[in-house]
C-alpha cells in the first residue's frame, strides 16, 4: 500500500509492540507490516520502515501527538535497566509509547475489556463502531445514550452493554467531566471515573493511563499482578518512574514470554 506522507522516529521506537501491547484495539497489521485503523474517528494506514513512519493521513501533527513521538523515552528505557525485571523487560519491547487516546474511546473500550481477552475485545469494539460510529468511528457518548440494552445485543457484550449504557448517559449529560476529570489529582480523578457503573480500579487505573495520558497511573489486570508476584512479591520499587510506562512494558513482555510457554495461553482483566 502506498503511503504518501512521513515523519520521523525517536531511536528504538516500534510502532508493532505499540499498537499491539494491549493498550488500544482498533489497529489490525496486514502482511506487509502495515496497520490500518482508528484514532477516535479519524482512520489512517500506518508504516514504520526503520527510522521513518510512512502514513496515509497528511495531518502528521496529529499522529506525532498520538503516537507520544514529542517525549523522550529513551531516559526512562536506561533508567529501566537499573532493575533486573525491567532490564529484560524493556530489551523485549522497549519502543513501546504510550498512546495519546481519547479518554471517551478509553471509557468504553476498558469497560469492555473487563474480564474479557483481546480478541473478544477487538471484536466487541469493531461492533461497536460498525453499528453505532459515522464511517466506522467511534460513536459519540450522546449517540449511545440513546441505545437500549437490547439494541446493543448486536454487540455481543453481555453484562458489559448495561455499563457501556450508563457511562454514556453519565458523560452525555455532564455527570461524568472526562475533561474536568483528567486535570484532578491520581485519587480524585479514578474516584470520578468509578462513579461509571463497572468502573473499578483496573479499569479506572487504565482509562487514566491510556486515556487520560497519566503516566503516573498502575493499571493491574491478571497479567500484571502473575509479574508483581513473579518479579516483586515485596512490592514494586518506588523508585520507578513513570510507573505506567514500566506497566505497560512489563504487561507485554510477561504476556508474550509465558504465551509463548507450554503452559501460556490468554489472560482476563
Amino acid at each position: 500500500m502506498p503511503l504518501p506522507y512521513s515523519l520521523p522516529l525517536p531511536p528504538g521506537f516500534s510502532l508493532r509492540d505499540t499498537l499491539l501491547c494491549g493498550q488500544c484495539f482498533r489497529w489490525a497489521e496486514g502482511p506487509d507490516g502495515t496497520f490500518t485503523g482508528f484514532a477516535g474517528r479519524r482512520a489512517a494506514a500506518l508504516r514504520q520502515e526503520g527510522d521513518t513512519l510512512l502514513l496515509s493521513d497528511p495531518d502528521t501533527d496529529f499522529w506525532a501527538n498520538y503516537l507520544d513521538l514529542g517525549e523522550d523515552y529513551g531516559r526512562w528505557i536506561r533508567s529501566f535497566a537499573r532493575d533486573p525485571a525491567l532490564a529484560a523487560a524493556a530489551a523485549f519491547c522497549g519502543g513501546i509509547r504510550i498512546l495519546r487516546q481519547d479518554p471517551w474511546e478509553a471509557l468504553v473500550s476498558f469497560i469492555i475489556s473487563a474480564n474479557n481477552n483481546i480478541p473478544r475485545i477487538r471484536g466487541i469494539i469493531a461492533r461497536l463502531c460498525s453499528a453505532f460510529g459515522e464511517e466506522g468511528g467511534f460513536p459519540a457518548p450522546d449517540r449511545l445514550a440513546r441505545e437500549t440494552v437490547e439494541s446493543l445485543s448486536c454487540l455481543r457484550a453481555g453484562f458489559r452493554a448495561k455499563y457501556i449504557l450508563d457511562a454514556a448517559g453519565k458523560a452525555a449529560s455532564g455527570e461524568l467531566d472526562l475533561g474536568a476529570a483528567a486535570a484532578l489529582p491520581l485519587p480524585e480523578a479514578e474516584a470520578a471515573l468509578r462513579r461509571v457503573n463497572g468502573v473499578g480500579p483496573k479499569v479506572a487505573q487504565c482509562v487514566l493511563l491510556y486515556g487520560f495520558h497519566r503516566l503516573d497511573a498502575f493499571p493491574v489486570d491478571t497479567w500484571m499482578k502473575k509479574a508483581l508476584a513473579r518479579y516483586y512479591p515485596d512490592g514494586f520499587p518506588g523508585w520507578i518512574s513513570p510507573r505506567g510506562v514500566a506497566q505497560q512494558v512489563l504487561f507485554h513482555y510477561i504476556r508474550h514470554i509465558d504465551m509463548d510457554s507450554p503452559k501460556g495461553g490468554n489472560g482476563g482483566g
